[in-house]
């Protein structure tokens, strides 16, 4: 082919050092409005539909020369293909004669031929860029191309996944595929210890979930000390007088492939990655209980202001002045009256805007976080601040020791220090600005396999949560009735359960996921479309799992998804639409809301949201459609730019930092 530019290798070796990263550098403001501004008018992606066609059709031409051939034959030609790579880097024709090799091994090992789009994915992620793949299309196999292609390079590969489960199932379920090409997969989940962490990330391929991943990252580097050069680090580890190093769990971070992209790089952005240590402090306690019972003598909209969505608390002026006076005779700690204050507003927070089966659960005496965009539990993760242990008295748990940072980064600080990056999602499109000016990284929809038969309902609201039950329960008994499976996604475990109360009352079988269930996740989701079965859940709807079609309700008109949620964006709306109608299958969605959800509360008032209700039969669609959308453009707005101020603020950090050590 006449296009042979090479993707240059980001491996372990003497120019890069023992642990390659990108250094942490601030950002070129010039540069990246200008992929921004690219992405926001989409034109590598025009501009390369024509190179990927031409890319496919060599892939096809190439397979001949594997067809047919048995498994030791197979494993000479990655050898040799090996070699090509070490020399020459993945130029064009070389990626064109790998990716036919690995169609002909899928087909061999796993039994299954990875289509055209799977093939245009793992290209697209291979390029440094995103891959918007609609949920059912394949994104597995297509990663899974991606990382054997970069490994047959040299090239440590990350491939990145929702949770454990899904890390060991893949891992396990493809390590067929990578032993035929001469790499070894390994696997990361929570219950493994330091010497078995190290043994997966010393493979070729390593799956893990961005948690895991981050968490031995800050491991290394609190144990070890400055970073050296790659020569310097060569030189040490030649020297045998030299002193040693610490043994580190990662080879560095050379490539990374991110399923759910869209989660880990934009809704959890902002999340601190925190590795602490606990530090022992006799009089925490009742200094925290002190604070709890102050907040209580205090009155929302009278002494404080409660602010929503950021949950903090702010002291108006009589509550400043009777919080005073109710510290005048206690000890001197509570007479420094920004520490009182302050303290006190995250008791208030505590008390008013953390709700139990919401923000959290309590799990065995033990407060335990639910991230609010999976839904699913966040074991390890602590408040700061003292908020945990506040939260942790308010449900009349034992607390726990106060937590001292040892190390922290965030997702959007850690992921940019990868020297390639890829990933995919069925929900990018929205966020393709973002994407481009944070991380680089362009956006690029990949066409469906089949094309979609999914039917979207007009979108209802109704005027409170009560009335939304009754109308999801008698949907749900419709639908029932003609051997159809529904899904139904909740805002919060809370909802879940009520909303299956209310089927429980009118005798409708059903199961729940949410974060008390998420051991049985897989389980629930596998079965979710077998006739008549009926599913609750919160937005986690079991990602990563296919929802496969009993016998008959294909015909019957797929399975039907009802949205309960009004998420902080569209994009995880659509997550949880596209459950249904996967890969050509029929299938049907609808918005089913309630006008006092948080959500929609704070925009709307509630005398105004009555009569919105009685009016809306009335309305046309797009006014419902203004009515629903306008409060997340707001919210994603507001997050957009928190998360922009972040990245500002750790941007001045480094600036600082890199200042200090130049002696500037």
């Amino acid at each position: 082919m006449a296009h042979t530019r090479s993707i240059p290798l980001a491996a372990p070796g003497l120019l890069l050092g023992a642990y390659p990263e990108r250094p942490a550098r601030v950002a070129d403001r010039l540069s990246a409005l200008a992929v921004q501004w690219s992405a926001v008018l989409a034109l590598p992606q025009r501009l390369g539909a024509n190179r990927m066609q031409a890319f496919i059709a060599a892939v096809a031409r190439s397979e001949p020369h594997y067809a047919g051939l048995g498994r030791t034959a197979l494993r000479e030609r990655a050898l040799a293909l090996q070699a090509e790579l070490s020399l020459h880097g993945l130029s064009e024709p070389i990626q064109v004669r790998a990716f036919a090799l690995i169609r002909a091994v899928a087909v061999r090992e796993l039994g299954v031929r990875p289509f055209d789009t799977q093939l245009v994915a793992a290209r697209i992620m291979l390029d440094n860029r995103l891959a918007e793949m609609a949920t059912g299309e394949g994104k597995t196999l297509a990663a899974a191309v991606c990382a054997a292609a970069a490994a047959l390079a040299g090239i440590p590969v990350h491939v990145v996944t929702v949770n454990d489960y899904l890390v060991a199932r893949d891992a396990q379920a493809l390590e067929p595929l990578y032993a035929a090409l001469g790499l070894r997969v390994g696997y990361v989940t929570a219950a493994h210890a330091a010497p078995a962490r190290r043994a997966a990330y010393g493979c070729e391929i390593t799956y893990c979930t961005a948690k895991e991943l981050v968490f031995d990252y800050l491991r290394d580097r609190s144990a070890s000390g400055p970073r050296l050069s790659g020569v310097q680090d060569h030189a040490a580890r030649l020297d045998p007088g030299a002193r040693g190093r610490p043994a580190t769990l990662l080879r560095g971070l050379c490539m990374a492939v991110i399923d759910e992209a869209d989660s880990v790089l934009i809704d959890e952005a902002r999340v601190p990655l925190i590795l602490s240590r606990s530090v022992a402090n006799a009089g925490e306690r009742d200094y925290h209980a002190r604070a709890l019972e102050l907040a209580r003598l205090l009155q929302p909209g009278l002494d404080c202001v409660l602010d929503l969505p950021p949950r903090s608390a702010r002291l108006l002026a009589g509550g400043i002045q009777r919080l005073e006076a109710l510290c005048a005779d206690l000890p001197s700690i509570w007479h420094n009256r920004l520490h009182r204050e302050e303290t006190v507003c995250t008791a208030l927070a505590a008390l008013h805007l953390y709700r139990r089966d919401r923000d959290y659960l309590v799990h065995d005496g033990r407060v335990v976080i639910v991230d609010e965009t999976t839904g699913r539990l966040a074991p390890g993760r602590v408040w700061s601040r003292g908020l945990h242990q506040l939260i942790e008295l308010k449900e009349a748990c034992q607390p726990s020791s106060e937590q001292v940072t040892a190390a922290q980064i965030t997702y959007q600080r850690f992921f940019a220090r990868y020297l390639r990056l890829g990933g995919m999602s069925g929900t990018l499109r929205e966020a393709r600005a973002e994407l481009a000016s944070v991380y680089g990284l362009d956006v690029v929809q990949v066409a469906l396999q089949r094309p979609s038969r999914r039917a979207v309902w007009p979108t209802a609201l109704v005027a409170d949560r009560a009335a939304q039950w009754r109308a999801v329960t008698a949907q749900v008994l419709e639908l029932r009735r003609a051997g159809r499976p529904v899904l139904i996604g909740t805002d919060s475990v809370a909802d879940s359960e009520r909303l299956s109360q209310a089927l429980h009352q009118a005798g409708v079988e059903h199961q729940v996921l949410n974060a008390r269930h998420d051991l049985l996740e897989a389980s629930i989701v596998a079965g979710a479309g077998a006739a008549g079965c009926v599913t609750v859940a919160t937005n986690m709807a079991g990602r990563g799992t296919d929802i496969a079609l009993g016998p008959g309700v294909a015909e019957r008109g797929g399975l039907h998804v009802i949205c309960c949620q009004h998420n902080s964006a569209r994009r995880i709306d659509r997550q949880l639409i596209g459950r249904c109608a996967r890969q050509g299958d029929p299938g049907s969605a609808q918005t089913l809301l309630a006008l006092d959800n948080a959500l929609m509360a704070g925009f709307v008032p509630r005398g105004l949201a009555r009569r919105l209700v009685r009016a809306t039969l009335a309305r046309p669609r797009w006014w419902i459609q203004l009515l629903v959308r306008l409060p997340q453009w707001l919210q994603e707005r507001r997050e957009r730019a928190q998360r922009h101020l972040l990245q500002r603020q750790d941007e001045h950090v480094e600036r600082h930092l890199l200042a200090g050590v130049r002696g500037d």
